[in-house]
């Protein structure tokens, strides 16, 4: 069969399994209409002038051909006042996804906005641009590690809902798994959230469907409609435990690595509300300024410059107690790359000098430090777990004697490249905010560099519905916390079995975190719970009383 048929053959395919994805998901589709717009809109990267606008919208007769949108925004829900509008294209070549680099806008200010093909009008979205000159209070909500197939999205209904200025979402956003891997039953079988394609997602269309099936979720939906998202990718937009060069979860049947990242990275392109460089679809690192209270910098601590993880079934040696010198600590060991290093240092230097109260890093994984926790065994020995997993859990919890961090996937796996940051932030940062995802759970912490010097503080907000330490280490939550607690000299606040997000509000005096639990992910019906605010005063490096 000629490629180009074969293109369209499988666009077709593609359209079509669309909208049999939203007949499923109860959302109304009038076959009569000429096209439909098939997944919601969405709003991300707002600067002082300008936000991207997003939306999806597909033929309706499910040919190939390439369509003319109009968009629009206002500053008033009914669209009576106009500030800005245009014009642009989409086809198969970009799974009919469309994105608007909306330029014109006022700093500071809430907009709504729509699309328009062929006379069917989209739904109308919220977004807001970012703030210029003397700036009293930012609210921002953070997200990670949505997986669709573990349960419901009830805390993006929450952040939905919230009074925000804008989502940060720190990557997990969707799930590269097969049908039944890494899933909960009862989520699959009883609520319907089966992932589509069956399969792995390793080629373009296997990523574009997943993304397709996540973004028909009302709860996600709502969230983009809602509150513009700046976000970056973690590991499983692309795989498991991705490095620069590999993956744990690619392997040598599924192909070439190289194509299938640049497979992921364009349908995350397509799909995310982010400010694409065509010309680089690689550097995902940016940042944005908010007036003259923040600089927030996003980073990219997963793919673009990481060193292989180590781990510690393969690396951990005969002597574990050489671990650490060995390998742990090898000074050339690498997170970020050095172009993304010294770009950052710059991004440091230029927000001391323009006198930002607050330096936000969004990246990918925690920096500060958890080491594995000191347990009783008898109290693993009573765990209602079988026999084989609590010797697994006794010979992880005897690495406690030496020191050992418990996530070598996170900073704790690169501890020099940690240090070269910590330098940074100490000569050129000015109240540094960590903010990281990827554990599923809630964390605070006061970091603290080699020689116990106050750099910053570090938030980690629990998933949107991906189990946490609960699932790894099954024992009464209290002892698991306070273990934690117990063993980690950084850590101040964890919350090792709760699903939500987290808020961060800042104002030129201080510094709150909030975390928001959502009391399951298996209902519909559901109660929201928030912790008391940890707060840090501007100047102190670190939370108060604590």
């Amino acid at each position: 069969m000629p490629l180009e048929s074969l293109k369209r053959r499988t666009l077709v395919k593609g359209l079509s399994a669309t909208l049999g994805l939203l007949a499923l998901r109860g959302f109304s589709v009038n076959a009569e209409n000429p096209v439909h717009f098939t997944h919601g809109i969405a709003s991300g990267d707002p600067l002082h002038d300008r936000v991207i606008l997003w939306t999806r919208v597909i033929p309706g007769h499910g040919a190939h051909q390439q369509l003319k949108v109009e968009w629009q925004i206002a500053s008033d829900a009914k669209f009576r006042k106009m500030v800005a509008e245009g014009t642009t294209e989409t086809d198969g070549g970009r799974d009919y996804t469309v994105k608007v680099d909306a330029t014109g806008l006022k700093a500071g200010k809430q907009y709504y906005y729509r699309f328009t093909c062929e006379g069917v009008s989209s739904i109308v979205g919220k977004t807001k641009t970012l703030p210029k000159g003397k700036v009293r209070e930012f609210k921002m909500g953070v997200a990670s590690c949505s997986n669709y197939p573990q349960g419901y999205f009830n805390a993006y209904q929450d952040m939905a809902h919230a009074d925000l200025d804008v989502v940060l979402h720190l990557g997990d956003y969707i799930y590269e798994y097969a049908d039944g891997v890494y899933s909960n039953p009862i989520a699959v079988e009883q609520l319907g959230r089966r992932v589509q394609p069956s399969t792995e997602i390793i080629a373009l269309e296997d990523y574009r469907m997943r993304y397709g099936l996540y973004r028909t979720d009302a709860d996600l939906q709502a969230l983009h409609r809602n509150h513009p998202m700046i976000a970056v990718w973690d590991d499983h937009e692309l795989m498991n435990n991705t490095w620069h060069s590999g993956a744990e979860n690619h392997n040598e049947g599924e192909g070439d690595f190289a194509t299938r990242i640049a497979a992921a990275k364009k349908a995350y392109h397509e799909w995310m509300p982010i400010r694409t460089r065509e010309s680089d679809q690689e550097n995902i690192y940016r940042s944005f300024e908010i007036g003259n209270l923040a600089d927030l910098i996003m980073l990219d601590t997963r793919f673009v410059g990481r060193d292989e993880q180590l781990e510690y079934s393969k690396d951990l040696g005969k002597d574990p107690s050489t671990f650490a010198d060995t390998k742990l600590n090898k000074p050339e060991r690498e997170l970020r790359g050095k172009p993304q290093a010294d770009w950052l240092r710059n991004e440091l230097q230029k927000s001391k000098t323009r006198g930002a109260t607050w330096q936000v890093l969004g990246q990918q994984v925690l920096m500060g430090k958890v080491l594995i926790p000191t347990i009783d065994p008898a109290i693993v020995d009573e765990a209602p777990i079988p026999d084989s997993y609590k010797q697994r859990m006794k010979g992880m919890l005897n690495l406690a004697k030496l020191g050992l961090p418990l996530n070598l996937d996170a900073w704790d796996g690169y501890p020099a490249a940690r240090e070269r940051l910590y330098d940074d932030l100490l000569e050129y940062g000015v109240n540094p905010i960590s903010l990281a995802g990827d554990t599923h759970n809630a964390w605070a912490f006061n970091l603290r560099n080699a020689q116990g010097n106050a750099v910053g503080i570090e938030l980690g907000t629990p998933g949107i519905s991906s189990p946490g330490l609960e699932s790894f280490l099954p024992l009464p939550i209290d002892t698991t916390q306070a273990s934690f607690l117990a063993s980690s000299p950084e850590l101040v606040e964890a919350d090792t079995s709760q699903r939500g997000w987290a808020l961060l509000t800042l104002t030129p005096n201080g510094a709150e975190t909030q975390f928001r639990y959502v009391s399951t992910v298996l209902s519909r019906e559901y109660s929201v719970t928030s912790s008391a605010p940890l707060r840090a005063s501007a100047g102190k490096r670190r939370y108060n009383d604590a």
